[in-house]
This record gives C-alpha cells, structure tokens and sequence, in this order.
C-alpha cells in the first residue's frame, strides 16, 4: 500500500510526537520496520515502497553460511580477506554469525529462496568466497523477491506506517538530540512551490541507502545520491572510510542509466571475461583471474576499455541456451539492447555500485548522534573495510537493521504519544531547482577524478569543481549530494596509497602506516578541503 502525500494527507497522529521515524524504503529499513513491531513506527521515502531501492535491483543474492560444509568462520576470514586490511573484525564476525538466523527470518516473511529436491537450499559461488554461500532466487532474482515478501508483510502490519512522496533532506536538532527529519514533498512541477514538513520523533533510524548516483555511470537508482551520509554530516556526525567506493565489475556497457548489472554469479558460473581480441585478460591480473576481488576485476576492465580493446563477459560456453531461465534479469536486460548472450558476449564496464563508506556506527547501528540509528548502506559499520565481498550487503542490511530494532526497544521502555505542538509549519517556499547541467557536470566530474582510478592533481581538481558548484547550489538535496562527494573527495586525496576500493595511480601500492580506517566530521573535511585548495600543488 503506497500512501501519497497529496495536499490534504496530514493524519491527525502527525501532530504527536511520532515515536520512531525510519528514512528509507529499502531493504534495511522495510526489515528495521518489521522487527519493530508492534511498536509504533512512520517509514518515510521519497519513491514509492519497492522503487528508488538498490535493494530491489540485488541480483546475486545474501551470503550466509548455511550449507553443511560452511561455517561461520570461513565466512569471516573471506571477508576480511576482501576487505584489504581494515574490517573491524568484531563487527564482521557478529555479521557473519547472525547470517544463519537472519536468512531463516527471511523465510519466515516467505522469501522464495531456491531449493533442490530435498528442499535444501540452492547456493551459488561467487567472487572471493571460498564456498558457495550465496542463497538465490530464480538465479538473479534475489532483490526483487526479498523486498516483494517484506512489503508484502510489512503493509499488513497496523504498527508500521507508510508515508511515500516525501525526500528527508535535514535532522532537526535540539541541542546534540536528534528530534525529527525535515521533508521535501517529491514530484512538483517546475513552477509550483515547494513545500516542507516537519516530522518529529523520539528516534530516527536513517536508512536511505548508497551514494552511486553522484557518478555518472552507476548501477544505483536515481535516488541514491548519499543524502543520509549529508545529513548526518552537517548535523555534526562522524563519517567512515568515504573514499572507499566499490565498482562493480561488469555493468552492461549499453548506453543506460543506471546501467544495468550483470551479476557477479555470472563467473561464479564460469563466464569468461575477454577482450575484443579474445583474449581472457584477468588470468594475468590474478590467481583467481574472474573471481578475483571486485575492485582487481574492475581495474582491470577499466584498463582494457581505457586502451580501446573493450572488455567483454562471454557466457557462451558456460551458461550458452540455459541463459534465459538462470539469469531472467540479466537476458531480458540484453535482449532490450539487442544482444542474445547465449550466443553473443555481453559488453561490460565498472560502473558505481556501493559505498562502503558512510555514517560511522557501532554494533547497535548507533551513530555519534543521540537519538540517530542507521543501517544498511547509508552506514560504514566496518563489516565490509576497503572493499565489500559479493553478496554481504543484503546481509548486512538485514542484520543491522535487526540490532537496530533490538538497541530501540531496549532504550525506548514503552511507545509513548507525547503532544508536540501543532504542526504550523508544513512552509510553502518559491519554487527553487538546480539547473540539471550543474548535476550532470558533479556525475562526470565523480566519475573522472574519484572514480576506478585516482591521483592527487584530478582530486584536486574534483575539489575545486566541487567549490564552484556549491557557489551555484540552491536547492538542499543539492547541497546535499555536494557534501556527500566533498567527504569521498577529500578522504581520497588524504589516503595517499591504494588499498581496497580506493585506488590511487600516483600511489599504487598499500602502506603499512595508512592500514586504518578513515574518521572524519564534515566541519574536518571543509578545513581540509581548503588546504589542498589554497596548496600550489598536490601534497
């Protein structure tokens, strides 16, 4: 059920202090809303419920150790091996350990997970897992089905409330709490006035997922544009490890966007990575040579379309007529651009895929805001360090959302219906929109200098980019994409090596004294930000 928020939709509840505000429409929030339950809770997103999700476009699956010859263990040294040197560890194995349970969860909430015969769950192997731990639905379907049986449970919960057309833009703060969300009202016409509402509440729990949409050719839907990470940040949070941003290899190179994905299981089913000569180019990058870690396949693609020898997935041999039937979404993303993959390869490039940075939280999804939760990929728990193993980021969402329900419960002792004032100021603003050549000009200038490769000179220069847009912004979403970027900008110049997601040509190799992770303010940033400005050449 999507609510809409037309002129005269302002439930009489809305004058009282809404007892727990979720910002999202994905995965994590959907499951943080669930696992509240009873307790009162308002879900705000800007789409309606099922769309503007990277959830809904997951294909590969969620990782969990649930197969007789897995454990929880080999799940954690994979994904600290992924992560290049700085998972938290703790916060890895408290994932990893929950995955069993939370994928039994999903079950309960009538998620289809693929089965053999016995009626055992059906695993795929994929990149950098030393196991196959990767439970599916109809091959590539496993978003799409996740978040269709939440919905379907969680709009038939009378506890959760669903208010879609509305884009949080700010915290609203009282001292150092955290006291409520200020909204936008999506879907207004260029001359129509704005209007923003005041939503109050004893928690908010941000859940609006990644930033992929700040580059030019991503895999993430438009609305995911790091507003969490901005919100967070000018409201005086710590943020995490932003430099690091996860590529995903194998985008369909076939002029969309967002591109869409052909998913890691692909090679995790022996698909062949190949150039235009034919050449299979990943077995001299690495032992593993396609199922090295995503950010050593994405280099090496980006490499091969940057020489003009293109790069490639052929599927022929390995998957050939089954294609169809095992990866529904990619074939029928192929056949739309005229390709048949069980015949032709498939073009490919990297494309922007996660974020594993985002607002430092800890193992209850705390923020170092009182009153602020987050979870899934709006956060940088540490669970996923430089670079995120295939298939953890559903995990994730799912686990920490559930820690996030649990610490709430916990530090709410009952749901309360205090009075607030009247609502006086749903403000009706002139009418303000940011010229779409000012975005444009911030996606290239993402994708160009803080993008698969990076150096110190083309940082800068994203920098001082960034400087002049914010001279030109004039609506708060743009500020807020401008703040989300300036924190992935100046956590890459300062990384002065390559390690992970993050990759630095005039730096190429990991240095023992930068084996950290990245903490930094907004207000940390801009003084930085200014120093390298003011600099006559790159440190």
């Amino acid at each position: 059920m999507n609510i809409s928020a037309s002129d005269d939709f302002r439930p009489e509840s809305w004058q009282r202090h809404d007892e727990i505000i979720i910002v999202g429409g994905g995965l994590a929030g959907l499951f943080c809303a669930y696992k509240l339950a009873p307790r009162p809770v308002t879900l705000i997103s800007a789409a309606p419920i099922g769309e503007g999700a990277s959830s809904v476009w997951a294909q590969g699956g969620i990782a969990a150790a649930v197969s007789e010859g897995d454990s929880t263990a080999s799940h954690l040294r994979d994904t600290i091996k992924a992560g290049a040197g700085i998972v938290d560890e703790k916060i890895a194995r408290l994932m990893t350990n929950q995955g069993p349970q939370r994928i039994l969860d999903l079950l309960e909430v009538g998620v289809p997970f693929d089965k053999d015969l016995e009626g055992k769950l059906r695993l795929s192997r994929e990149a950098a897992h030393s196991a196959s731990r990767v439970v599916r639905v109809s091959g590539d379907k496993a978003g799409f089905a996740i978040m269709e049986a939440l919905i379907r449970r969680v709009i038939d919960m009378p506890s959760i409330r669903i208010v879609s057309g509305y884009q949080a833009e700010k915290l609203h703060m009282e001292g150092r709490y955290v006291k409520g969300i200020i909204a936008r009202r999506c879907g207004q016409g260029a001359d129509t006035d704005t209007h923003t509402l005041f939503f109050p509440a004893r928690a908010v729990v941000l859940a609006s997922g990644g930033s992929g949409n700040l580059y030019r050719v991503t895999t993430n839907p438009t609305e995911s544009n790091g507003d969490g990470i901005a919100m967070a940040a000018v409201a005086g949070a710590v943020i995490a490890d932003p430099e690091f941003v996860q590529f995903h290899p194998t985008a369909l190179d076939v002029g969309k966007d967002p591109a869409p994905l052909a998913t890691e299981a692909l090679r995790g089913h022996d698909a062949k990575l190949i150039n235009k000569a034919g050449e299979r180019f990943m077995l001299g990058e690495h032992e593993l040579a396609e199922l090295a870690p995503r950010d050593i396949v994405a280099r090496a693609i980006h490499r091969q379309v940057e020489e003009g020898k293109g790069a490639f997935l052929d599927c022929r041999e390995a998957i050939g007529d089954s294609f169809s039937e095992e990866f529904p979404t990619v074939y029928g993303h192929a056949q739309e651009a005229g390709i048949d993959p069980a015949t032709e390869p498939l073009p490919v490039a990297p494309a922007a895929h996660y974020h594993m940075g985002g607002i430092l939280t800890d193992a209850q999804g705390r923020t170092t805001l009182d009153g602020l939760w987050a979870a899934g990929e709006v956060t940088a728990t540490g669970a996923h360090g430089a670079n995120r193993l295939a298939s953890n980021s559903l995990l994730e969402a799912v686990v920490f959302a559930s820690l996030v329900a649990q610490d709430i419960n916990q530090q709410l002792s009952s749901p309360k219906h205090e009075l607030w004032q009247p609502i006086r100021n749903e403000r009706t603003l002139p009418a303000l929109h940011q010229p779409q050549e000012d975005i444009a000009r911030l996606r290239a200038t993402m994708s160009r200098y803080v993008g698969v490769e990076r150096d110190g000179a083309g940082l800068k220069a994203a920098l001082q980019i960034i400087a002049e847009l914010e001279q030109k912004s004039v609506t708060d979403s743009f500020r807020n994409q401008l703040t989300t970027s300036k924190l992935i900008t100046v956590a890459a110049y300062l990384r002065k090596e390559s390690r992970g997601g993050h990759f630095r040509k005039d730096s190429p190799h990991q240095q023992e004294d930068w084996r950290h992770r990245t903490f930094i303010t907004l207000k940390q940033a801009e003084a930085e930000m200014a120093r390298i400005l003011s600099a006559a050449e790159p440190d």
